[in-house]
């Protein structure tokens, strides 16, 4: 009986170095062993570029008044890694829960030059600058490089948001507050292009949910502050 033992543990560790082995060592020479850090996926090592047309999205030029009356472009932003949000003053749903988490990414990097955040209102007619920096003083105080931004052209606001940013936002009179629109961060680098990390099937994931998602092990905003660190250590 002893000697039948043997045998057959001998045959199943041949067999398991036949069939697993291999695999395990072409894992390793390859880098494709999956590890419990979502950051990177298997066989990709940076944040990828938000492609349309095959070509990567850059922010498009915008020029915008600030809370503080003064005009900010996209060239205020250039070489920060910075965020971009849609929301309005009256939002009575998604937009107070969206900045608070901003709030959150603001008290970790608001005292860095090289990072900023870009909140546009939905709602220009109502948010004035005034509004705005009423609103604002909530969030920030008198820190340089988050700016709440409108514009007298309401429809230029939907452009950027719905073709520069493919961030859906729109007037509809039948849902609380009068407009909808989605409750997304962007993310963008510092030569002003959208990034992102990838999803569990290696597609880019495109924009962070800057809501709270109940149930999920880990929220979006968590993820993002990740990216953030990423993209301002390359």
């Amino acid at each position: 009986m002893k000697k039948n033992s043997s045998i057959g543990l001998v045959v199943t560790i041949l067999i398991f170095s036949i069939l697993f082995i291999p695999k395990i060592i072409d894992r390793i020479q390859n880098d494709t062993t999956v590890g419990s850090n979502r950051s990177v996926k298997p066989g990709h090592k940076g944040l990828d570029f938000i492609r349309i047309d095959n070509e990567a999205r850059k922010v498009p030029e915008f020029i915008y008044l600030n809370q503080d009356s003064l005009y900010i472009s996209n060239e205020d932003y250039a070489d920060k890694v910075y965020l971009v949000e849609f929301f309005f003053t009256r939002c009575p749903s998604i937009c107070p829960i969206m900045n608070k988490n901003m709030k959150k990414i603001y008290d970790i990097y608001g005292h860095r030059e090289d990072f900023g955040i870009a909140s546009f209102t939905i709602d220009p007619e109502h948010d004035t600058p005034s509004v705005l920096k009423s609103y604002a003083e909530f969030y920030v105080d008198k820190n340089p490089y988050w700016h709440f931004l409108t514009t007298p052209d309401k429809s230029d606001v939907y452009a950027l948001a719905n073709k520069g940013f493919n961030i859906f936002a729109e007037v509809n009179p039948a849902v609380a507050g009068g407009f909808e629109h989605q409750g997304y961060f962007a993310l963008i680098d510092r030569n002003g292009y959208i990034r992102s990390r990838q999803d569990d099937y290696g597609n880019p994931k495109v924009y962070y949910l800057g809501l709270d998602q109940e149930g999920d092990e880990q929220q979006d905003v968590a993820l993002l502050i990740e990216d953030i660190e990423r993209l301002l250590n390359e």
